[in-house]
């Protein structure tokens, strides 16, 4: 059974970190493209960064590019986004997904994304 577990969210304030962790079961995320999303209240949901496994292209959209870090452990089959220098406007729902075979760009949508995980809120307030 293919499953996306995320983890890390929490309350944080302004100008702290937090790392989020998404764990796969039933499948080799070697092999698949690792998107973040988020969602704020009222609000599409949008894509926050993307790593292809074909290229190893990271996307990042531009409100995030320097705070925001996406990363691998293919042994532990687990994905990461490092959160640095929060903001009050990074609050949302934080949601991994994943997809075979894909490559990463601007373009990503969530449509695009065959496997997802349960959420975990993200809070930035003082």
């Amino acid at each position: 059974q293919v499953q996306l577990v995320e983890s890390g969210g929490g309350l944080v304030q302004p100008g702290g970190s937090l790392r989020l962790s998404c764990a796969a079961s039933g499948f080799s995320l070697d092999t698949y493209a690792i998107g973040w999303f988020r969602q704020a209240p009222g609000k599409e949901r949008e894509g926050v960064s993307c790593n292809s496994n074909r290229d190893g292209y990271t996307y990042y959209r531009d409100s995030v590019k320097g705070r925001f870090t996406i990363s691998r452990d293919n042994a532990k089959n687990t994905v990461y986004l490092q959160m640095n220098s929060l903001k009050p406007e990074d609050t949302a729902v934080y949601y991994c997904a994943a997809v075979w075979d894909y490559y990463c760009s601007a373009y990503m949508k969530h449509s695009d994304f065959t496997s997802w995980g349960q959420g975990t809120q993200v809070t930035v307030s003082s």
